[in-house]
């Protein structure tokens, strides 16, 4: 499984294995370090998703927007 991630101060988009799921990457646009979500935060918010009718945003810890 691939996780995509969003650097939450540049917003570029990363691809990492499952493997960096609950680690701390750096960016390597802009250098930050962010952490990627674990694989029970990604699947909570992929039902989350798919559930919702309009726009929703979840942000990296899980919190509601939309």
């Amino acid at each position: 499984m691939q996780i995509i991630a969003k650097c939450p101060r540049c917003g570029s988009m990363w691809q990492f294995d499952e493997s960096a799921a609950d680690c701390r990457r750096r960016c390597k646009k802009c250098s930050i370090v962010f952490k990627v979500p674990t694989l029970a935060e990604i699947s909570r918010a992929v039902d989350v998703v798919s559930r919702a009718k309009g726009k929703l945003y979840v942000d990296q810890d899980g919190r509601q927007f939309g």
